[in-house]
């Protein structure tokens, strides 16, 4: 992975992640590279300092993302209290301050988390598990 900086045509500098820099030049050919804030495709790499590796990363120093990835979401899934499928209406009960204020974690359509999102209600949609539990 290496880090780019990079600047649109109309001045916004940001940075992007590549799987390499022929990877960058590939997405940039294609119009895929946009700038974060105007979205403007017209993007050039702007100089970047080289990233000098001093030893062999291990897995003491580098776990694996993805573990603690999912790691992570399990532990928030098991201390957030199941609200099932009344997982929108708890969540803007909650929102406009008339329930109290926890974690909650449950089942929305597609529509519904929209919905949410666009009232301003930070929502995560995750993947189903596809284990069934019984309450």
């Amino acid at each position: 992975m290496i880090v780019l900086n990079l600047i649109c045509g109309t001045g916004h500098r940001f940075e992007a992640w590549f799987a390499s820099a022929e990877a960058y030049e590939h997405q940039e050919a294609l119009g895929l590279v946009a700038c974060p804030h105007c979205q403007d495709t017209e993007v050039s790499r702007l100089p970047s300092a080289p990233h000098v590796r001093r030893a062999a990363p291990d897995a003491a120093t580098h776990p694996d993302i993805a573990a603690l990835t999912s790691r992570m979401l399990a532990r928030i899934a098991a201390e957030a209290e199941d609200v099932g499928t009344r997982f929108p209406e708890e969540a803007r009960r909650i929102h406009y301050h008339e329930a109290d204020e926890r974690s909650i974690r449950g089942q929305a359509t597609i529509a519904d988390t929209l919905e949410l999102l666009g009232e301003g209600i930070a929502v995560l949609p995750l993947p189903s598990s596809g284990k069934k539990t019984t309450h």
